[in-house]
Order: structure tokens, then sequence, then C-alpha cells
């Protein structure tokens, strides 16, 4: 865990807030991904991802100010030239741990088969795995079920991501996925 901040002993200074890139896929489940980023950005230092589908449930007039919220749009639109930085190497270069609630199958899918087309997924395939990865997946009973979202889980369990599993068909609520980060990142840090 040092490795994600600075040492305390370094200068007597506070060790720096954690850093968390929160990210959601398109379900309904995103609903809660604003509760979900209020809650980090309480004790942590957060920026956003939403693929375009997520933004259909997400009220982006009303999300955490401070919590910057980026789309595919400005990861296209950012690059102009040889040199410039690429955000999705910047988000990966910035963050401690990277989780992704909700998770969608689409999106478990794509990031299961290494595909990279949007803004969530480049970050995913640029990611540094010696730094945590959380998902929440959040798929009706029927996905959930199919043999591929087993054999989807099972690669990215095989990439070391870890999952945050449902309840009742449902998305781990935000309440949980935070809980679970705070331990990962232990109380001398938040």
């Amino acid at each position: 865990m040092a490795a994600h901040q600075d040492s305390a002993a370094a200068g007597g200074r506070p060790p720096r807030r954690p850093r968390v890139l929160l990210a959601a896929s398109g379900s309904v489940a995103a609903i809660k991904f604003e509760v979900l980023c209020r809650s980090v950005a309480e004790w942590a230092d957060v920026q956003a991802v939403a693929t375009a589908s997520a933004l259909e449930f997400i009220d982006v007039a009303s999300f955490p100010g401070g919590v910057p919220l980026y789309t595919d749009d400005q990861e296209w639109s950012s690059w102009k030239r040889v040199g410039d930085k690429v955000l999705h190497i910047e988000l990966r270069r910035w963050a401690d741990v990277l989780v992704i609630a909700p998770l969608s199958a689409n999106t478990l899918a794509k990031v299961a088969g290494g595909l990279c087309d949007n803004l969530l997924t480049c970050v995913v395939r640029a990611w540094d795995y010696s730094k945590p990865v959380y998902v929440a997946p959040a798929m009706n009973t029927f996905m959930w079920d199919n043999p591929f979202t087993a054999r989807h889980l099972a690669v990215l369990r095989d990439l070391g991501m870890s999952v945050v599993p449902p309840v009742n068909g449902a998305m781990a609520e935000p309440s949980e996925i935070c809980k679970t980060l705070m331990l990962f990142f232990g109380p001398q840090h938040l």
C-alpha cells in the first residue's frame, strides 16, 4: 500500500489522500453512481469516467462538484497532435485504484475480450495491474446466470481484479463498495 501514497516520514507531512478513479458503464444501476462518487470523495480524491450508455442514467447536472466526470468526448477531443497527453493514460497514471460500478454485461464482455472502444475500456486496457481494480457487476438475473458471465468474470479475476458481488441480482450498494475501498486503504490513510 505504501506505493500509492507519499510516505508520512518524508518531511513529516501527512500522507496524501488516496486517488480513486470511479467508472460507470451502461446499467440502470448507474443511477447510484453519483452517491458512490459523493461517498468516496469524502475521504479520497476522485475522478470519474462514464460511458455514453451510463450517461443515460446519470444526472450530470447534480453530479458532485469537485469530481471531474470524463466521457468519450474528452478522450477523443483532447488529443490534437503527437506529444499531446492522452486522457486514458493520464487517468491511469493518476489513480491508485480503479472501480467500475456498475459493470454492465456489455462492458464485462469488452474488458474480458480486451476490447478498448471507449474511454473506460481504454483505461482498463492501459491499466497497471500492480494497482487494484474493483468491479461491481450489475445486470439482470438472466444475464448474470449466463455461462458467458462466469467465463468473463474468471478472466477478470485472472487479471487480478476483485469482484464486489451483486446482491439479489442488483449491484452492491454504494456504501458496500465504499467500505471495500476503505478496507483496502486502511484507517491510516483515511
